[in-house]
């Protein structure tokens, strides 16, 4: 190439890139000039009546205020306009925790897994943002499509908080946090600000009472969501040898493939239609990680203790509690059964977690989960475990999605002498979330080593691990291990008032309630037509249920 053809090239490319920076310019102006602005009247009234009841009033005035011609759109769009907003600002921390490890030459390695967590955790938002927009975007709104973007924008608060949580441990004089928390937490406000909005959208798609918990996550079939395929069901309900797999993972060679994450792998990208994965009986060491265009998997093992899934990360050793996890699923509409999910760091190593779900419309069925402290990670969406089994010691069960737990054993096992069990930690940040923890019909329990040392340690229901912290016993077996006061502070009065924790006719000797707590958000549900609400009929928003196919359930009330 002659030096004067290279010349005029690299002319070239400057003249672009100097009009790109123009339009840019440009655009910018422009959009400087429409938020300075007056308004009329009627726009400001729409935005000081479309953010009424919102937490952050303020900021979802100015926001609003600022797009153009506000008053001519309706509520669901003005929602979307403030999405689309907020996936802006959500794109710039990106770039931001990115250029951060560029321009912070000595972090430290959780440091650097914690702003890992955050580019990831910031993809799932987009793509939840973009989600909710389509949803808002039709024509009418039905229910389907309003309990779909409550469930996404409860996911991406979730996330959002999440990155900020990696912080905690490895980040203690907030070095790194103190770039990035402030727009995050702008974020979460504008996120807050349209669940909020969206709550009055509800108005208009179904009448319903301002208290329902949970009714968005499908009526129940046979004693399994609605959204599980009556295919889905048969494979759930299906002995190991009556079912056909597409890919067979065994340790003696005699499948497709010898570990999980190949097959994993090798399953098809965004696929509508259901992939089974038969993992055949046999202890695995790895860390398994089901992305999220790994859509509709299903793992199906031999068994409980028979196919067994193990991996000991922790916080400890360096890695995140979001990283921690022997087996990650983000992938909707993942399905395993038959399967143990095991972290053995021990209870010495603090947060390590068996298994973390954030896959909307996941179950597990028959399948157990062991570990110590935070086994069992619900992240974030709509969970459904059945007939599982969860072992662990501190806030074991945990997280901020919509999570069902239905017929399962919870056991606490002996933790290290200066510790106390805690069965739940659930982590609603927000009152308008539509998430919780509900324990339907279990058994809560001590495990087998702790039985003999019961005395020597103290074991409660659930502590509000975040201020709208949300948790409900109905109808369960509840061992003598628990605490009369049953449940436990967080720090002092935090989140007291503003918790919401039920029981609701409870058996055995640890069910007594006449030592509870009497904790402002702390209720003993006497009325049916509020212990209604966490059945499984309304929390998965099922009017009724269909005869089962030989798996007992619970569709209302059992008494």
């Amino acid at each position: 190439m002659s030096t004067m053809h290279h010349l005029k090239r690299t002319t070239v490319s400057l003249a672009l890139v100097t009009l790109l920076s123009l339009l840019l310019l440009l655009v910018k102006a422009t959009e400087s000039q429409e938020a300075m602005r007056p308004h009329s009247q009627e726009h400001l009234q729409a935005a000081h009546s479309t953010c009424q009841g919102t937490l952050y009033p303020d900021l979802c005035v100015s926001t609003l205020a600022s797009f153009p011609d506000l008053a001519s759109k309706s509520v669901p769009q003005r929602i979307c306009s403030l999405v689309n907003h907020t996936m802006y600002e959500v794109r710039s921390s990106s770039s931001n925790c990115t250029g951060l490890r560029r321009k912070l030459r000595n972090l430290n390695p959780l440091q650097q897994r914690a702003l890992d967590d955050c580019l990831q955790l910031f993809d799932h938002t987009e793509e939840e943002f973009k989600t909710s927009v389509a949803d808002l975007s039709q024509t009418q709104i039905d229910s389907k499509c309003y309990h779909h973007s409550l469930t996404l924008l409860s996911g991406a608060m979730t996330n959002v908080y999440t990155c900020l949580y990696g912080f905690a441990d490895g980040d203690p004089n907030g070095h790194v946090k103190r770039f990035i928390q402030d727009s995050l937490y702008r974020i979460c406000h504008h996120v807050s600000n349209s669940l909020a909005m969206l709550k009055n959208v509800q108005k208009g798609v179904k009448k319903q009472s301002p208290s329902e918990a949970f009714p968005e996550d499908g009526k129940m079939k046979h004693g399994f969501p609605s959204w599980l395929t009556s295919k889905d069901r048969k494979l759930l309900q299906a002995a190991v040898n009556e079912t056909k797999f597409d890919l067979v993972v065994a340790k003696d060679g005699s499948g497709n493939f010898t570990t999980i994450g190949e097959a994993v792998a090798a399953a098809p990208n965004s696929t509508k239609t259901r992939f089974v994965i038969h993992i055949k009986a046999g202890a695995y060491f790895e860390n398994v990680d089901v992305i999220k265009k790994k859509t509709n998997l299903m793992f199906v093992g031999d068994g409980i203790g028979k196919t067994v899934v193990k991996a000991s990360r922790n916080v400890v050793d360096g890695w995140t509690t979001f990283q921690s996890a022997t087996v990650a699923v983000v992938g909707d509409g993942f399905i395993a059964k038959g399967i143990t999910i095991e972290n053995s760091a021990g209870p010495s190593k603090h947060q390590a977690v068996a298994l973390r779900n954030g896959a909307d419309l996941s179950a597990f069925y028959r399948c157990s989960f062991v570990g110590y402290q935070d086994t069992l990670y619900v992240h974030s969406l709509r969970q459904f475990y059945r007939e599982c089994d969860i072992y662990g010691t501190v806030d074991f069960i945990f997280g901020n999605a919509a999570a069902v737990l239905q017929n399962c054993n919870l056991y606490a096992r002996k933790p290290n002498d200066n510790q106390k069990n805690l069965f739940t930690a659930q982590g609603r940040e927000d009152p308008n979330q539509n998430t919780g923890i509900s324990i339907i019909n279990s058994k809560v329990a001590a495990a087998s080593d702790l039985i003999p040392v019961k005395s020597s340690f103290k074991t409660y229901l659930g502590r509000p691990w975040k201020l709208y912290s949300r948790t409900v016993y109905s109808e369960c077996f509840m061992e003598d291990l628990i605490d009369p006061a049953g449940w436990l502070e967080w720090n002092g009065s935090f989140a007291l008032d503003t918790l919401y924790y039920g029981e609701y006719r409870n058996r055995g000797p640890g069910s007594n309630t006449t030592g509870r707590v009497n904790w402002k958000g702390y209720r003993v549900i006497n009325s049916s037509t509020e212990a209604s609400q966490f059945t499984v009929a309304q929390f998965i928003q099922g009017p009724e249920w269909l005869n089962s196919t030989g798996i007992p359930f619970f569709p209302g009330l059992a008494s």
